[in-house]
This record gives structure tokens, C-alpha cells and sequence, in this order.
């Protein structure tokens, strides 16, 4: 497996394990000596991205992720997700921003951006 799927595979069980359940096994397998987060609502640092992902699931127990796309550029993987809160929410349409170092999460930017119940165009958000 090239490098490049090697960091598209590890950011895809990274993303997929911590909105899993199981951040703590993400951070573990996954990131990185250092965890730099662009987003200005979380702090940086493994521990901050725990706790994180253990209030998100808390807040929303039947939350559901699902991956659209995956691109990579160098050392830089984004995905384009689907974030199902809970089955009556239509969503969340997010876009992740990775960077790499030695096959492991160091840095992450995102843009998030509710899906709407009614749209002005038949077109899917994904």
C-alpha cells in the first residue's frame, strides 16, 4: 500500500473510531506526538479531542458518521462526511482537514455546515 493510501486509510479509522465510541483508541493508533486543532471551539491536544468526542456521543448516543469522499494532497487528507446527530436531524455536512506526519494525525481544520430540511435546488449536499 503506497503512503498515499496508507494516510488516507489511517485518517478514515481514525475519524471513524473516534466518532465510534472509542477516541481514546483513535488517539492511541492514530494521532500524533502533538495535535494542533484550528477549530476555535476545541482546544488543542489529545485530551481535549477525548473529551471531545466523549461529550459529542454523550449529547447525541445514536450519532452516526459516514464518510463521503477522501482526497489527499501530500501530506494533508480531507474528508467530506455526513454527521448524523440523532435519526430525526437531517445533519451536518462536514468538511475535515488532516495533516500527516509519519502516517499519524498531528494537525485538523474543519468547516461545518448544517444540512437544511428544504434546499432551493434538488442537488445532494454530498
Amino acid at each position: 500500500m503506497s503512503n498515499v493510501e496508507k494516510n488516507k486509510e489511517t485518517v478514515k479509522n481514525y475519524y471513524e473510531t473516534a466518532f465510534g465510541g472509542q477516541p481514546e483508541l483513535a488517539v492511541e493508533r492514530y494521532m500524533g506526538p502533538r495535535y494542533i486543532q484550528h477549530n476555535p471551539e476545541a482546544d488543542n491536544g489529545p485530551e481535549a479531542f477525548i473529551g471531545f468526542g466523549h461529550a459529542l456521543r454523550g449529547e447525541n448516543p445514536e450519532m452516526k458518521l459516514e464518510i463521503k469522499r477522501i482526497f489527499r494532497e501530500d501530506d494533508y487528507v480531507v474528508t467530506h462526511s455526513h454527521l448524523i446527530l440523532n435519526p430525526n436531524d437531517p445533519g451536518l455536512a462536514l468538511a475535515d482537514f488532516f495533516l500527516l506526519e509519519d502516517g499519524k494525525v498531528v494537525e485538523h481544520w474543519d468547516v461545518i455546515q448544517t444540512v437544511p430540511e428544504k434546499a432551493k435546488n434538488t442537488n445532494s449536499m454530498f
